[in-house]
């Protein structure tokens, strides 16, 4: 049983790249006995493939018959299973959700793909930075000049596999109340669309202007920005608030008048460039001194070299080193039922006996799959 609030799910993944396996990292992560199903004779694992830490691996060639079946056991004993392939690989397959919820009905099936399931664009190949840019998120992203992809943080992670462990957190939750399993078609378009509520909100209310780095959190605030300092590193300001301003002002020793029109947007260019100037005579050390743990709304931009030795990071245990590779920690928190990083990274079959031993298969039914080759 694994450690966490999770502890007791049984979750089946079937292997892919980006949101899936950060997916199944989570709800690993949080103690969700998560059994990984490899292509026989695919890829080497390595500790640095830090998504796909925590859960155990089980290699199949499911061009045999006798493995499709073996997957269909394990449905039967899942509270969950997720895949990440295009529209109609799994039904080809017969592992389509049609079939596993004829198996189990209170199976939770999710499926997450770029586009969804339906729709002009679902069988069409994409990366994070087409699903998020039909969204409006990627066109408000970046400088004057181009949209710039933010990492794949929005579509693949934040669109994609946030959603789907929350789609199949809520669909068990369903299940055990009424017996009734479904499916979850979790689209990185959809979940992108999603994240940028708040801002067509904005737009509603008159609030967001057309075009990047001319509104309050895009940059174009001089209050809610990036800067460089003398020695070439950069530090984060965001004071919104007027308290959180005044003091920005007081900490930077600011006393031109023109920085009174703090929300004057035609100001905002004249003000940034005045406000970097400023900037730019100390270090990012020297504005550490001065500013760090202030209400000023202040951090310094770190690399991913420096973040894990910073001293919050630190105090807080942000990150962790498993097998010799740094990585973030588990999250969020829980205070009765804490997570943990339930292992390294497997290796690819390393688990074909334990985990499907411990799925319910017995010794004489793991010797035939592997007597047929489907194991």
């Amino acid at each position: 049983m694994g450690q966490g609030p999770l502890s007791g799910l049984k979750v089946l993944e079937f292997a892919g790249i980006g949101p899936g396996p950060f997916c199944g990292m989570l709800l690993s992560d949080l103690g969700a006995d998560v059994v990984r199903i490899d292509r026989k004779g695919s890829g080497r694992s390595s500790p640095a493939d830090v998504t796909a830490r925590g859960r155990r691996s089980v290699a199949l060639d499911l061009k045999q018959p006798a493995a499709v079946e073996t997957c269909l056991r394990l449905m039967e004993s899942a509270d969950a299973v997720f895949e990440g392939f295009r529209p109609g690989v799994m039904e080809r397959l017969g592992l389509g959700p049609d079939t596993a919820l004829a198996r189990n009905p209170r199976l939770v099936y999710g499926r997450m793909t770029g586009w969804g399931q339906t729709g002009p664009y679902a069988k069409a190949a994409g990366h994070d930075m087409n699903y998020i840019a039909i969204t409006g998120a990627l066109d408000a992203i970046g400088t004057e000049d181009k949209p710039i992809p933010p990492l794949n943080l929005v579509g693949d992670f934040g669109g994609g596999a946030l959603y789907l462990a929350f789609g199949l957190l809520a669909g068990v939750i369903h299940a055990r109340e009424t017996g009734q399993g479904q499916v979850i078609d979790c689209a990185m378009s959809d979940g992108a669309a999603s994240l940028m509520a708040m801002f067509y909100g904005f737009k509603a209310m008159g609030m967001w202007r057309e075009g990047r780095r001319s509104n309050l959190l895009d940059g174009g605030a001089h209050f809610y920005d990036t800067y460089r300092c003398a020695d070439g590193k950069w530090v984060s300001i965001g004071s919104i608030e007027p308290q959180f301003y005044l003091l920005l002002l007081e900490k930077t020793g600011i006393t031109d008048p023109h920085f009174q029109a703090q929300m004057s947007r035609d100001d905002w260019p004249a003000l940034r460039e005045k406000l970097a100037a400023v900037i730019a005579t100390k270090t990012r050390d020297e504005w550490c001194e001065i500013m760090d743990a202030t209400d000023v709304c202040f951090a310094p931009v770190l690399s991913m070299d420096e973040a894990p030795g910073h001293a919050h990071n630190k105090a807080r245990e942000t990150f962790v080193e498993v097998a010799g590779v740094i990585q973030p920690a588990p999250a969020p928190r829980f205070s009765a039922t804490p997570g943990v990083i339930q292992g390294p990274p497997p290796k690819i079959g390393a688990d074909n006996a334990s985990a499907l031993g411990d799925w319910g298969f017995d010794a004489e039914a793991i010797v035939t799959l592997e007597a047929a080759g489907a194991l």
